[in-house]
């Protein structure tokens, strides 16, 4: 008898101890960060936010594609910025359009097609490739020229686009010609574009690139050797 009870009592014990949940593992490491390099989003007013929207720091850049000092700016600072601040989250950038000629609101019209996740790659290839395209300007025409000033807004990107082989090159990225034309076309999006310009001078922005930390425009700060002590000390 006293076998059968011992038995009865562990078989008790057994169910229970099946039935119990099992413990949690003690956590041995911390939850992987966020890829903050992997999101962009479009803000209410039309810029595009790269990282962490509640970084502690926020830098703005104001940026014209037809700013040689702008291209030198992001070749220079994109890697050390994107690897050192912002994969960490605590930096984010947001980029403002300066739209100074033609040349520039067509790219910007270009760059801004797709979603926002398209928008990080085609923004840097015209600012790295700038040394070669710039050159359509001094090769132009006058009939070129003023077919970018002339004629509906729509019309006078379509020549811009064909005459420095932008098409092309946004065929590089997965756009056909009708998509881009569409973009071109987009009115709401050219009147975002040029509400960012606007914001820009009112702001005080007078060249470019200019930036802004946590929305305070910076005076005298140019390049990446200037702007980056001054985000690492806000951090």
């Amino acid at each position: 008898m006293r076998a059968i009870r011992l038995l009865a009592v562990l078989a008790i014990a057994s169910t229970s101890l099946a039935a119990a949940p099992a413990p949690k593992k003690a956590a041995t490491r911390a939850a992987a960060p966020a890829n903050w390099n992997a999101l962009v989003a479009r803000t209410p007013s039309g810029t595009h936010l790269l990282g962490n929207p509640n970084a502690k720091v926020r830098l703005g850049e104001y940026v014209s594609y037809t700013c040689s000092h702008c291209a030198e700016f992001h070749i220079a600072s994109e890697a050390a910025l994107r690897l050192k601040y912002v994969q960490s989250g605590a930096v984010s950038v947001e980029i403002n359009h300066v739209l100074r000629d033609p040349v520039d609101a067509t790219i910007a019209q270009l760059v801004n097609c797709g979603p926002p996740s398209k928008f990080l790659i085609n923004h840097s290839m015209f600012l790295r490739s700038q040394s070669k395209w710039i050159q359509g300007i001094a090769r132009s025409t006058p009939a070129q020229r003023n077919r970018w000033y002339t004629g509906d807004r729509a019309m006078r990107m379509r020549a811009v686009a064909s005459d420095f082989h932008f098409y092309d090159m946004m065929a590089t990225r997965g756009y056909d010609r009708m998509t881009l034309d569409k973009c071109i076309s987009d009115n709401a999006l050219a009147e975002r574009l040029a509400a960012i310009s606007a914001a820009s001078d009112k702001l005080g922005v007078d060249h470019t690139p200019s930036f802004t930390l946590n929305g305070q425009l910076l005076v005298g700060t140019n390049g990446w050797d200037l702007l980056e002590p001054q985000i690492a000390a806000r951090l």
